[in-house]
C-alpha cells in the first residue's frame, strides 16, 4: 500500500471522544498515518488516566496549560512546549494542571489507543466512571492498570 498525504483541518475534526471526562480528538488512525496514531487531547484539570502501561509508545507535545507526568516513579511537569515521550512498557500516568491541559500526542506503531478511546466513549457515559466497565475495556485492548512490581526507576522520565 502506497502512503498518500492527508490534511486535516480544524474544521473537518472528528468529534472529541469523551474519554472519562478528557476530550480526545483522533486527528490520524493507524490506517490513515501508516502505522502510528496523532490525537488531541483536552482536558480540565485534574482529568487523566490512572498509573498503566502498555506495548506501544507514547509521546506528548504540550500545547496549552500544564501537565503532570509520572513515568515509573519519576515526575515531570510539561508547559507549552514540552515534549514528554513515554517507551512501550512502561507505567505512566498524567494529571492535567490548574488550567487544564491542551497537547498533541503520538502513539507507535503497534497503538490500539484509537479504539480504547473509542470503545471508552460507547460504552462509558459522563459522570462518575464504572471501574469495572472501565478495567474490562482496557485489558480488551491490552492496557494494563497499576504499578508493576518493580517499574519504579527503569526508563524513567528525564528532565
Amino acid at each position: 500500500m502506497t502512503s498518500q498525504p492527508f490534511v486535516v483541518t480544524p474544521g473537518e475534526y472528528p468529534r472529541p471522544l469523551n474519554v472519562v471526562g478528557e476530550k480526545i480528538t483522533v486527528l490520524a488512525s493507524r490506517e490513515t498515518a501508516r502505522g502510528y496514531e496523532i490525537f488531541l487531547q483536552q482536558g480540565p484539570e485534574g482529568s487523566g488516566p490512572p498509573p498503566h502501561s502498555h506495548a506501544w509508545d507514547e509521546t506528548f507535545y504540550v500545547i496549552k496549560g500544564s501537565v503532570e507526568v509520572i513515568c515509573n516513579g519519576v515526575a515531570a511537569t510539561g508547559t507549552p512546549g514540552t515534549l514528554v515521550h513515554v517507551p512501550g512498557g512502561s507505567v505512566h500516568s498524567f494529571t492535567m494542571g490548574v488550567d487544564g491541559c491542551e497537547m498533541l500526542s503520538v502513539s507507535g506503531p503497534i497503538s490500539e489507543a484509537a479504539a480504547l478511546f473509542t470503545t471508552i466513549d460507547a460504552e462509558v457515559p459522563p459522570g462518575p466512571p464504572d471501574v469495572a466497565k472501565l478495567v474490562e475495556i482496557a485489558t480488551k485492548y491490552n492496557v494494563h492498570l497499576g504499578a508493576l512490581d518493580g517499574a519504579a526507576g527503569r526508563d524513567g522520565l528525564q528532565e
